[in-house]
C-alpha cells in the first residue's frame, strides 16, 4: 500500500498545474498599446492571448492590468501591490511608449523600468519584455537611446525581449493615430507576443 501511494505520489509530480485545475497567471502590465484602446467591442491582442492558450490547455490564465496613459515612473508606483496580489508566473512588461512621447529622459526612464524588474526577480516568476520603436521624427540620438533600452534590461535581468509589438503590422493596420494598432492588426500582435513567450510557456 506504501510502495502504491509512493507511485501515485510521482505520477502526481510528473503532470502540469493545469492536470489539477491550477492556472498559473501571466500578468501583462502596459499602457494603451496593451490596455484594448479604441476596440470598442473587438478583443485585444491579449484577449486572443487567453484565447490561444485556452486552446492549448496550457494551465495559463491572463490579468490585463494595463492602464491607457501609464508611464514607466506609474508603473514602478503601483507594480508591488500587483505582484503581491496576483503572484504571477510570468510577467509581460510594455512600457516606455508614453514616456517617449512626452521626451521624458531616457535615463528616468530606464531607472523606472530596472526597478519593476527588480521587483520582478526577487520572485520566481519569468519575464518577457516589450520593446518599443519611434517614428523618425524624435531624431537621433534620443531614438536610440531610447530603443537600446530594452535589450540592455532584457540582458541584465535575464529576461526575453520582443523588440518590437508591431512587427508585421501594416501601417494601414493602425488606429487613426497612426500610435495604436487597430482591430484589424491585433491577431498580428498577438501572434508576436505569443511566439515570444513561448519559452516561458513550461
Amino acid at each position: 500500500m506504501r510502495d502504491l501511494l509512493r507511485l501515485l505520489l510521482i505520477f502526481a509530480s510528473l503532470l502540469p498545474l493545469s492536470a489539477f485545475g491550477v492556472q498559473k497567471t501571466i500578468l501583462v502590465f502596459g499602457d494603451s498599446l496593451s490596455s484594448g484602446y479604441d476596440l470598442e467591442m473587438n478583443p485585444d491582442w491579449t484577449s486572443l492571448l487567453q484565447q490561444e492558450l485556452d486552446r492549448n490547455h496550457s494551465g495559463f490564465k491572463i490579468i490585463n492590468a494595463s492602464i491607457s496613459g501609464e508611464t514607466s515612473l506609474g508603473g514602478r508606483q503601483r507594480f508591488a501591490k500587483l505582484l503581491a496580489q496576483y503572484r504571477p508566473a510570468i510577467v509581460i512588461l510594455e512600457l516606455g511608449a508614453n514616456d517617449s512621447l512626452r521626451g521624458f529622459s531616457t535615463a528616468d526612464i530606464e531607472d523606472n523600468l530596472n526597478s519593476i524588474l527588480l521587483q520582478i526577480d526577487q520572485t520566481r516568476a519569468k519575464t518577457l519584455i516589450i520593446g518599443i520603436k519611434l517614428p523618425p521624427n524624435y531624431g537621433e540620438p534620443y531614438i536610440s537611446q531610447f530603443e537600446n533600452i530594452y535589450p540592455r534590461l532584457a540582458a541584465k535581468h535575464r529576461a526575453l525581449l520582443l523588440p518590437y509589438l508591431f512587427e508585421g503590422v501594416s501601417t494601414d493596420q493602425l488606429s487613426t493615430d497612426n500610435l495604436h494598432p487597430s482591430a484589424a492588426s491585433q491577431p498580428q500582435v498577438m501572434r508576436n507576443v505569443l511566439q515570444a513567450l513561448k519559452p516561458l510557456l513550461h
